[in-house]
């Protein structure tokens, strides 16, 4: 039979050829078309660690997409959350410009200890000057480091050494265990480090160092971002309810 809208093409055969093709060769072929995209070498850990089944292994990358989406959310609600508790304390202490004052000459970040900190915040103020500089932008062209290394030693004695007060609910410290601006640190620091990996595109859902599926990094550091929460005196299964997913997408990239 010829199709009488394309003249001398047997629409039938066109049609037969379609259906009659191994299924298994057309989940192949598009496995082969999603690894060309993305690179033999990125799916290489994902297909290992799914005994080559090529179905799994494009299951498990899309939903190490969906777990990085979903922790991404987490951090961003953290993020403005303790980017604003600092921001608070410090307009308080040093006054509504504080983050610009820091980094002018004589600033109590203009010091050899707090290069880091005043370049980027000095980079982001001069981006500013010619686009109707306020604290609020200012604020909001910070990275995360930036409020990480306000509890690093230097940062923290430079603005009065008066942020732990962010975190009211944080444990006493005892001889064994010191809850300081270090302990902070070294929090924000496991945070920053998730943050990075997302942000590069760099799995999550892989044991540390092993092509084998496992969640336990990402939900020790979601347990450590809930705490994190809670020491700063915000409930964050409230703030964050209709958002939080990550256990979910944890079970599902486990039973695969």
């Amino acid at each position: 039979m010829t199709s009488q809208g394309l003249p001398g093409i047997n629409t039938t055969n066109i049609v037969f050829f379609s259906f009659e093709q191994n299924f298994s060769s057309i989940i192949q072929m598009k496995y082969t078309e999603f690894q060309a995209i993305l690179s033999i070498e990125r799916l290489h850990r994902y297909q290992v660690a799914c005994g080559n089944d090529t179905r799994k292994t494009m299951t498990l990358y899309r939903r190490n997409l969906n777990l990085s989406q979903e922790v991404f959310t987490l951090l961003s609600c953290f993020e403005v959350a303790i980017r604003n508790s600092i921001d608070n304390i410090l307009v308080r202490q040093l006054g509504n410009d504080w983050l610009r004052n820091a980094v002018l000459p004589g600033g109590i970040f203009d010091i050899p200890n707090c290069r880091d900190s005043a370049k980027i915040i000095r980079k982001a103020y001069h981006r500013l000057q010619h686009n109707n500089y306020t604290h609020t932008k200012l604020l909001s062209e910070m990275e995360f480091g930036v409020w990480k290394y306000m509890y690093a030693n230097p940062q923290y004695r430079a603005v009065g050494r008066c942020l732990l007060a962010v975190f009211p609910n944080k444990p006493r410290s005892t001889a064994s265990h010191q809850y300081n601006n270090t302990f902070i640190f070294n929090e924000l620091n496991g945070i920053n480090i998730l943050r990075n990996r997302i942000a590069h595109h760099e799995p999550i859902c892989f044991d540390l160092g092993q092509p084998v599926i496992g969640t336990s990094y990402i939900l020790n550091a979601y347990r450590k971002l809930h705490t994190l929460f809670m020491l700063m005196e915000n409930n964050s299964h409230s703030l964050l309810y209709g958002l939080d997913h990550v256990q979910q997408v944890c079970r599902k990239i486990n039973s695969i």
